[in-house]
């Protein structure tokens, strides 16, 4: 199983995906694209695409010319029917490149909070594997309309749009559910500044923030990383 890794930021590490990748034994391609690493011209020596979260919008094209190829990129994969996880900004390429609205500068969505899957959840191959309700990590302000024929998974209270499917194993996922406690650790530490900016109080009340969500997140990141690694 060999995986190609889109990496968009600084300290986007894969987290809870990466341990169910090792699991599973795969072996992963790491591509930083925001240091303007080469994307491959087309999906032949993968099996799986994986295209992390970044501080910039989906369609920042000047400043990361990149972007565009992603998105093809993403579309070429699901279009060979290879398993595809957009996360966070990743979600957002996603849709841009199955033709749907990046919608971009909304209300921030920062910290633990409750997401609840649809009816349709029950009977998807990932989202089934979580409770209908469940806290996990959130990081944007950005979103997205869904694609066409795109499966609607889940929603938070500010973002109708959290997860949505696309064939048999496209997945747009905007909650950080590779988050788990270590690395939301690592965050607050080389993040400290942009999280003092816009959400001082959250640090401030960090331990009593992870004592409540950690557990379940984590559980619940898990689950999700361990059931998209089974489609590829």
């Amino acid at each position: 199983m060999r995986v190609l890794v889109i990496q968009n930021y600084k300290h986007t590490g894969l987290g809870l995906v990466g341990r169910a990748l090792a699991e599973a034994g795969a072996q992963i391609d790491l591509v930083q694209a925001h240091l303007g690493e080469a994307l491959p011209s087309d999906d032949a020596d993968y099996d799986a695409l994986i295209s992390l979260g970044g501080d910039q919008n989906a369609l920042a094209d000047e400043q990361f010319p990149y972007l565009p190829l992603l998105a093809r990129l993403i579309r070429r994969f699901g279009d060979a029917d290879k398993a595809v996880l957009g996360i966070c900004l990743g979600s957002q390429l996603v849709a841009r490149g199955y033709g749907a609205e990046n919608i971009l500068g909304r209300q921030l969505e920062f910290g633990w909070h409750e997401v609840t899957v649809t009816p349709e959840a029950a009977s998807d191959p990932v989202l089934s594997s979580v409770p209908q309700h469940f806290p996990i990590f959130h990081w944007h302000s950005d979103t997205f309309t869904l694609p066409e024929g795109a499966v609607h998974l889940a929603s938070s209270g500010i973002t109708r749009n959290q997860a949505f499917r696309i064939g048999r194993a496209v997945y747009g996922i905007q909650f950080h559910f590779e988050a788990d406690t270590t690395l939301v650790e690592e965050w607050r530490h080389v993040f400290a500044d942009e999280i003092i900016r816009d959400n001082a109080d959250w640090l401030e009340n960090y331990p009593a923030l992870v004592a409540e969500n950690g557990v379940p997140a984590d559980a619940a990141g898990l689950a999700l990383a361990r059931a998209w690694v089974a489609l590829i």
